[in-house]
């Protein structure tokens, strides 16, 4: 295998020095500076050097150049960022968690509409088609003043593919990959008059997967229409449908594990816990944005969005005491409607002031029924419970810019849920420039996350249950940071300290009975530092690399005991203290590097080196041989993966691309879980991470 890489890239390199076909290297290679534009961190067009918050940029080269197969991938890494995932299957869960909180933490937003799961109030990334995303804005900090619930590690902006004036783009992919993987893409814009415009994007990927019942088979399809006016008016509305099948394999059994089958029908294997589990995705959005500049100092900005999805959950176990496959399926439905209306005012020499209102309205169904033995549904099994939520925030910031050494930043929200009552939300900022290149932030602001529909209404189906006496997540995010360009913008570097603490933290949890359901924690809290440099462009060349530091802390229970009490077969009384330990699933310690070099000739070659640190996981367990309960750790190692993409472009039009992903075949876990055999006994599992792969495509552009 090894050889076989070697060879292929040596392959690509000969072939481009043979054919060195001059193109146009156009903007590529330009560096991050302090006057580039961000739009999520205050809602208006500010210059980077002009927010108080620690800021992240990708745009359509960094997109583009990165060996990443998914958002995830290509954020993970970066200063402040964790990316989580829940092993190497096709349809795995992938979450972004931001400074050590959990997922549902960071709002994740598409052309400014939040595309955070209703139901589970976190998104899973691998369902945002990576083609046609331009531009990625990670804006780190407490973002509820803005965003209202969730936006407490921060948020994440993702701007689709516009259509570009007096220019045709059309581009059509095809790729194919380990793992009997392929892609086919196609995307498409155009300006069909002087303010008209479009832009559509196809894709189609399946794979495998690298284990049994890994598979996936996933296809979307977007479109962007454009109207511009320029600052009189503009707007753009924006859909997209997306739709997945995949395989849930679980855990990887334990070593020796062999294939396991009930009458006939594949239960688990060497491989996979699970080979009849199934999931399926149908999500769609539409969104609406409309701007418009009547006068120099005034600016209106409305928002209309709508988000359906679909989730389908089928899952067979084997039931050691009658010796059977019983089961269930699980349809969740969630449909969210949101609109926002904001207005700028820059009347005041120095001063500006962003007042705005936004409203969502949240309808949530799950519906599930009980399968018997042999795979059909048992007769009045069926249960369903829905709920309705509306959100409705007014919120209002100002900006003060006495001189070009100081600005003042403050505003406040006034959140009303229509189940907890409201919610008032400050937030405050100070940006020092003592130098031209020298910017120095200071942010603080209070953030909060409510309950999302599963955690408060979840029907009791024996094993878990929603808890609708939750209150929500409350807490406060601090941060300092430092940034600095040298050498005319070739070098920049930021260095961003942060703490922050959640007051009753919900996390899900066996009761005393043993069923799963959410509970408020006590605390929640960290502190650490983010550093990132990035160098070039130097001789066709950029460097960069990024380091996060976390020390994330809990208050939650460590089971000691259980006594089984009197009389006889009454429920166990499980015995508790509450201990601060280790954050489960947070490493302390995160590395990315990345260099990129390209070539006149049209060759361009990334390299992106990643390090996670190792990761606690606590389980409560019971001791069959003396009747007792307990917490116990487990522990994730620590783990490199090295990725590689080149590129070469042939007659300005074709482009070939070979990548590889976890070059060196390093072995490494996600997550815990439990696998149980044939024999009912239990054992603590890992979800394995992706190994290496390879992936070769093909691309015309018209």
């Amino acid at each position: 295998m090894k050889c076989s890489v070697w060879l292929a890239v040596a392959l690509w390199i000969v072939c481009a020095i043979l054919v060195p076909f001059p193109v146009d290297a156009g903007e590529k290679g330009e560096t991050i500076m302090l006057e580039e534009v961000v739009v999520t961190a205050t809602k208006t067009e500010e210059a980077r050097g002009d927010i108080p918050n620690s800021i992240i940029l990708l745009d359509k080269y960094d997109i583009a150049e990165d060996p990443a197969q998914g958002l995830g991938e290509l954020l993970g890494g970066e200063a402040g960022i964790d990316w989580r995932n829940y092993g190497d299957y096709g349809g795995a869960a992938g979450e972004i968690h931001i400074r050590g909180m959990s997922g549902n933490a960071t709002q994740v937003f598409l052309n400014g509409a939040n595309i955070n799961s209703p139901s589970l109030g976190v998104v899973d990334i691998g369902k945002v088609p990576l083609g046609s995303i331009e531009r990625i804005e990670v804006v780190k900090g407490a973002g509820s003043l803005l965003y209202g619930s969730g936006a407490m590690g921060g948020t994440v902006n993702l701007t689709t593919r516009k259509p570009q004036r007096d220019k045709v783009d059309m581009t059509a992919r095809a790729g194919y990959g380990t793992e009997n993987t392929y892609e086919v893409q196609v995307e498409q814009g155009m300006y069909l008059s002087e303010i008209l415009g479009y832009y559509i994007t196809a894709e189609r990927r399946e794979t495998e997967g690298y284990r049994s019942n890994s598979d996936l088979s996933q296809s979307d399809l977007s479109l962007n229409l454009i109207v511009d006016k320029g600052e009189l008016f503009n707007a753009g509305l924006y859909a997209d449908y997306v739709e997945r099948e995949y395989g849930r394999p679980g855990v990887k059994p334990p070593s020796g594990t062999e294939y396991f089958a009930v009458n006939g029908l594949g239960i688990y294997n060497g491989e996979s816990a699970s080979l009849l589990d199934r999931g399926g995705d149908r999500d769609k959005h539409f969104i609406l944005n409309m701007e418009t500049k009547p006068l120099e100092w005034w600016k209106v900005s409305i928002r209309g969005d709508c988000t359906l999805s679909e989730n389908y959950n089928y899952m067979r176990y084997y039931d050691a005491w009658n010796g059977d496959v019983p089961g269930n399926e699980a349809w969740t439905t969630n449909e969210v409607r949101g609109s926002e209306i904001t207005t700028e005012l820059t009347c005041i020499t120095h001063t500006s002031l962003l007042v705005g209102a936004d409203y969502k309205d949240y309808d949530w169904e799950s519906e599930s029924i009980s399968l018997d033995g042999s795979g059909m549904q048992i007769a009045s099994s069926r249960s369903t419970a829905d709920a309705g939520i509306v959100t409705k925030g007014l919120f209002a910031e100002g900006q003060y810019r006495p001189s070009r050494y100081v600005k003042l930043l403050a505003g406040i929200r006034h959140e009303d849920h229509s189940i907890f009552g409201y919610e008032d939300i400050p937030r405050f900022g100070l940006v020092v420039n003592p130098f031209e290149n020298t910017v120095l932030k200071i942010s603080h602001g209070k953030h909060f996350k409510a309950p999302t529909p599963n955690d408060l209404f979840w029907p009791d189906d024996g094993f878990t249950r929603g808890n609708p006496d939750l209150e929500p997540e409350t807490g406060w995010h601090s941060d300092v940071t430092a940034e600095q360009s040298f050498f005319d913008d070739r070098f920049f570097a930021a260095l961003s300290c942060f703490i922050w603490n959640i007051d009753d933290k919900i996390q899900w949890g066996p009761d005393s009975n043993g069923v799963w359901t959410p509970e408020n924690l006590r605390t929640y809290r960290a502190r650490g530092f983010e550093a990132s440099m990035k160098a070039g462009p130097w001789k066709n060349m950029t460097a960069s690399v990024a380091y996060t530091y976390t020390h994330a802390e809990e208050e939650n229970k460590a089971y000691t005991k259980q006594d089984y009490g009197w009389p006889p077969f009454s429920p166990p009384d499980f015995q508790y203290d509450w201990v601060t330990r280790r954050a489960a699933y947070t490493p302390r310690h995160q590395l990315k590097g990345r260099l990129v070099y390209w070539t006149d000739f049209g060759l361009t070659a990334t390299t992106v080196a990643r390090y996670v640190g190792d990761r606690i996981w606590y389980r409560t367990e019971t001791d069959t041989a003396y009747p007792a309960t307990k917490t116990v750790e487990y522990v994730l190692g620590s783990y490199w993966t090295l990725d590689c993409r080149i590129e070469q472009r042939f007659y300005d039009k074709w482009v070939l691309t070979l990548y590889g992903t976890n070059l060196f075949d390093q072995e490494y876990d996600t997550h815990f879980d439990i696998f149980n055999d044939d024999a009912g006994a239990s054992h603590v599992g890992s979800f394995p991470g992706a190994g290496r792969s390879f992936f070769a495509g093909v691309a015309y552009e018209f």
